[in-house]
């Protein structure tokens, strides 16, 4: 394969460090053009230098002087604020996106890519799920194809490939089920975010930790799924498999399964969106079937994970209804993680801002900034009230 030109767009979070090793092994292959990140200046100047990169934003402009006078010395461009990340993700120097930024934040620079028509490793599941229908039909339009990241998203893609373009009968997006799962509901409602952010399986970043926590990651999930493979809702299934070494299934109308097994490691899913339709070589741990012991999977507990059902709702009712779970779901996250309210006030915000949100059932992209702006106001303002939850 000829070498390809990257542009990694939250490089310093968990999942930019993971795409930055992947980089690292196959320095032959990929090229790093673009890198940015939010405050982390220090890690950002260093993957700025150790990867020669083309350019960087920063794009909390307070901190441009300190990365730009660091990078003056090796020639390399600096640049502040989200217009230049948009700007320059079009530019022809660049052949993929990797999309991980976090939250609704990486939804304006995923369009600009998506416009350019570049190839876009997603990993903002964010940016589907509040904007899913009018992401794809841009897409569609520019030619952009969306290449998933999540490895629940990555494992159904490349299941898919072997499939002879059968239609699915149904996607089993397999959860870990989180630090909480043996928990009743009455410890649950007692977590701290320390606890909550101690995930049995993953490294990860701290918002998806927490969605993890409270299952809403794979609500947002069952909503991507919705819009990268066409797939209804009432077609995706969650199965809770605490060993997260089978990372997603599909089934066909004749019964038969194919599952995509690894152990949990980002990196697979990273680099198979980076080098695909090619597999490279990885550094990595490698499946052992005789010592894996068994493998397990329970359904999921509605009345402990109640974040399971406000994703559906939200993508039955349509429109911006996910926009609002979405922004009202950070805002409540936030407030968590900061000790301002309970565990189970995150989806009680989420749902009181879903039943008194302003729907609006064909959304554009402005409605869809608008929403997102009003839901995550309320949802803050709802947490600023204090812990209910005990």
């Amino acid at each position: 394969m000829e070498k390809r030109h990257i542009a990694i767009l939250g490089s310093t979070g968990s999942i930019g460090r993971q795409a930055l090793d992947v980089i690292r092994q196959h320095r032959d292959l990929f090229e790093v053009e673009l890198l940015t990140a939010n405050n982390s200046t220090d890690l950002l100047i260093q993957q700025a230098i150790e990867f020669d990169a083309n350019a960087v934003v920063i794009c909390n402009e307070d901190k441009y002087r300190e990365v730009a006078d660091a990078l003056q010395p090796h020639y390399i461009k600096v640049f502040a604020g989200m217009q230049s990340v948009c700007d320059l993700v079009a530019g022809d120097n660049i052949d993929i996106v990797l999309t991980s930024m976090v939250g609704f934040s990486g939804l304006s620079s995923t369009v600009a890519a998506v416009k350019a028509g570049k190839t876009i490793a997603l990993a903002n599941k964010e940016t589907l799920v509040a904007a899913g229908a009018i992401v794809m039909d841009l897409a569609q339009k520019h030619n952009a194809r969306i290449l998933p990241v999540d490895s629940e998203h990555s494992a159904i893609f490349q299941c898919l490939m072997g499939s002879a373009g059968a239609p699915i009968e149904k996607i089993h997006l397999t959860a870990s089920g989180g630090p909480f799962r043996t928990w009743s509901r009455e410890q649950i409602a007692q977590a701290t975010p320390a606890q909550a952010l101690n995930h049995p399986n993953w490294s990860m970043g701290s918002k998806i930790t927490i969605d993890s926590a409270t299952m809403m990651n794979k609500g947002l999930e069952i909503i991507e799924a919705r819009w990268l493979f066409g797939t209804e809702g009432d077609r995706i299934n969650v199965v809770v498999h605490p060993e997260s070494i089978i990372h997603s299934m599909i089934e066909y109308a004749d019964g038969s399964v194919i599952a995509q097994m690894g152990h949990p490691d980002m990196r697979e899913a990273i680099q198979f969106a980076f080098s695909y339709p090619f597999r490279l070589p990885l550094d990595n741990k490698k499946l052992d079937f005789a010592q894996l012991g068994g493998l397990s999977f329970f359904a999921p507990d509605p009345e402990k994970f109640p974040a399971l059902g406000l994703a559906y709702e939200s993508l039955k009712k349509g429109g911006n209804m996910a926009c609002i779970m979405n922004a009202a779901n950070e805002a409540a996250v936030a407030a968590f993680l900061q000790g301002k309210i309970g565990f189970y006030d995150i989806t009680d915000i989420v749902q009181e801002c879903m039943a008194g949100a302003e729907f609006v059932a064909s959304p554009d992209l402005e409605t869809i900034f608008r929403t997102n702006d009003a839901a995550y106001a309320k949802a803050a303002e709802l947490a600023a009230k204090g812990r209910k939850s005990f």
